[in-house]
Order: C-alpha cells, then sequence, then structure tokens
C-alpha cells in the first residue's frame, strides 16, 4: 500500500461517522472519487454512489462498503456540565469505563471537538459485589471539563460521540483503529473504481457505493440497492479474525490476518459469483480464504440479494481482530489483495456471463 492510500485510510478511519452522523466520511469518499467516476451523487440517506460507466452491455456491479461506525449520543447534559449518553449501534459497556472520547459539540452553531473522559466510582468506592459486573451504560457519564453553563452551550442533546483514539501501524505489517469496520469497505470500493478506470474501464457501470447507517439496521443497504439497481452487488466488509486466544476455530472457523480477504459463500451468496472470485484471486495470484456464512450475514449483502426482484449478491471480508472496539486490528496486505481480486473480477465480466445457480 502506497502512502496516498494509507493516508486516505488513516482519515476515513478518524473522521467521525456514527450512524446518522456520516457526513464528514461521505465528503472523504465523494472527494476521493470526483476525478475518477463519471458521476458522484448523494442520495437523501447520506449514502454516496459514484459511478464509471461501462464501454458495452456487460453487467453493472455495485461494491458497497458503509460509511457509518459504531458510537454514542449525548442524551442528557446536568447542571455540573456531565454528560449521559446512549450507544449508537453495537457498543461494548465494558470496555467504556477509563476511556477517552470525542464529542462533536454543535451548540455553538458549528461543529468542535470536545475531549471527553468516561467517568465512573473508582474500584475503591464500588461494593465488592457490584466489581463482577459490567457497569451498565446508564450509569457511565462523559466529564468535558466544562461548567455546567459552558457544557450547556457548547453541546447539544442529540450530538455524537466516538471512542477518542486514531489510525496507528504497528508491528510486522498491522494497522490498528477505531472504525475499520466499515471504512475498510469504503476504502476497497473507492480503490476498485480507480483500478478499473486505470485498465480502462469494464463492460458494465462499476459503482462504488458509501453507504449509511448500517449499523443500526442496513439502512443504506437497502436503499442503494433499490436506487441503484444494479445486476451484482457486493458488500466489501470486516469479518472476524480467529487467530488470536479464545476464539473457538470449531465454533467459528478459520480466518487468520495476513492470509487474505474472506470470500464469503453460504445462502446469501450467489454461487456462481463466489467461484468467480476465486477464480478472479487466482489469476491475480492473491491470497484469500473462504468465509462460511450459514445464514443471513448481517452486512449489506443481505439488503442487496433481497431487493426488487433479486439481485447477485457477494460478501469479501478483511479479517479484523477486536471488533467493535476502539481497537480493531487489521493487517494491511489484506485490503490490498481484495482490490486485486475484485478489480479482475469487474474486468473479467460480459454478457454472456450467467449467475443462473444450477
Amino acid at each position: 500500500m502506497n502512502n496516498t492510500d494509507l493516508d486516505f485510510l488513516k482519515a476515513l478511519t478518524e473522521a467521525p461517522s456514527p450512524s446518522g452522523y456520516e457526513v464528514p466520511a461521505a465528503d472523504l469518499f465523494r472527494a476521493r472519487l470526483a476525478g475518477v467516476a463519471d458521476s458522484v451523487e448523494t442520495n437523501v440517506l447520506g449514502s454516496v454512489h459514484a459511478t464509471l460507466k461501462g464501454k458495452g452491455n456487460g453487467p453493472s456491479v455495485m461494491i458497497a462498503g458503509h460509511l457509518d461506525e459504531v458510537g454514542l449520543m449525548v442524551k442528557y447534559i446536568d447542571d455540573e456540565g456531565f454528560i449521559s449518553f446512549d450507544a449508537i449501534g453495537g457498543v461494548d459497556a465494558a470496555i467504556l469505563p477509563g476511556m477517552r472520547v470525542n464529542v462533536y459539540g454543535t451548540g455553538g452553531g458549528t461543529t468542535t471537538l470536545l475531549r471527553g473522559v468516561m467517568g465512573r466510582k473508582p474500584i475503591h468506592l464500588i461494593e465488592p459485589d457490584e466489581r463482577k459486573n459490567v457497569t451498565k451504560i446508564e450509569k457511565l457519564f462523559i466529564d468535558i471539563g466544562l461548567s455546567g453553563k459552558e457544557a450547556k452551550e457548547a453541546v447539544r442533546v442529540g450530538d455524537a460521540i466516538t471512542y477518542g483514539v486514531g489510525f496507528e501501524t504497528y508491528g510486522d505489517g498491522f494497522a490498528v483503529a477505531r472504525a475499520f469496520d466499515d471504512k475498510i469497505g469504503v476504502w476497497i470500493a473507492a480503490r476498485v473504481l480507480e483500478e478499473v478506470k486505470k485498465a480502462g474501464g469494464a463492460a458494465g457501470d462499476v459503482i462504488a457505493a458509501g453507504t449509511v447507517q448500517e449499523e443500526i439496521g442496513l439502512r443504506g443497504g437497502v436503499t442503494s440497492a433499490y436506487g441503484v439497481n444494479p445486476f451484482i452487488g457486493i458488500s466489501a466488509e470486516v469479518g472476524h479474525a480467529t487467530d488470536y486466544p479464545g476464539i473457538e476455530k470449531t465454533r467459528y472457523g478459520e480466518a487468520k490476518c495476513g492470509k487474505g480477504p474472506l470470500i464469503g459463500r453460504g445462502p446469501n451468496i450467489n454461487p456462481v459469483l463466489f467461484e468467480r472470485l476465486l477464480e478472479a484471486a487466482k489469476k491475480v495470484e492473491a491470497p484469500w480464504q473462504i468465509g462460511p456464512e450459514p445464514r443471513a450475514t448481517g452486512t449489506d449483502a443481505n439488503a442487496i440479494q433481497l431487493s426488487r426482484g433479486g439481485k447477485v449478491a457477494g460478501l469479501i471480508s478483511i479479517p479484523v481482530r477486536y471488533m467493535h472496539t476502539p481497537t480493531e486490528v487489521l493487517r494491511l496486505e489484506d485490503l490490498d489483495a481484495a482490490v486485486s481480486i475484485l478489480t479482475r473480477f469487474v474486468l473479467d465480466l460480459d454478457e454472456t456471463v450467467d449467475f443462473t445457480p444450477r
């Protein structure tokens, strides 16, 4: 991965975008593809669709990554300036105590980044029986270091909050960030569009989609699949890595960071598309792993498959450790492999391909 692409990934992961607040990430996505796509459109929900027109009559393909991340929302500000909050998406309350957060205050008319500290009684003051239990979100609060009057002027109820951490590389090719789920899908979609453009285009239209509100019900996936109406839709996502202690491979399968993306297989996935993704991986000599998906995947691929009269749906996922925490971890080489596989897949499509299961 070159420095320009790495900087783009860093910017995406650090752009605050809990579900319903995706504009900062969407702005980056639009800016990146403005000179690449033939058109860049944003629908009323906020999902972004960058389209590269096809050269012929091949099937249209939408590569979708979701712009939103899990986060928090301001629910109440007391007279001392302490903030009560609730979760946006699947937040693990066990990781919150002691965390630093970013509060995006809109009380002054523009968005102001405020540092916040997650507050809770110290362990010395917690009864022994209470120590055995996870502190519930409603028992936590955020301290932004302001008086009640100052806090209420800077912050409004409904303002967004994210974990207060950024993107870093570390170790042997690893990276850590709070929002690889699913900024990596957005990054992959953008990079595939760039590579297809560089190769001279595909037989059919190629759409890089940054969808919204996936973490609270696949809402952008539903509306983008319906509105864009591609013949093929592939969700670029994160998948659970199982290469660290405590994860049962007999239950969750084997997924290793650095061994390539997970190519989804199961009832949510068109079987012909699955086989063609494997063929593409072999052609470009990229590493890959099979991601077993025995039921609905819980990704935009699920929404895509069921859109209108049904779509050719696929899923390609990057193995990520510690999902939905401030320290999601992956290997950068897996991202490049996913781009290579999807680009080859798209370029190999023409009007003769039949995706009907047989």
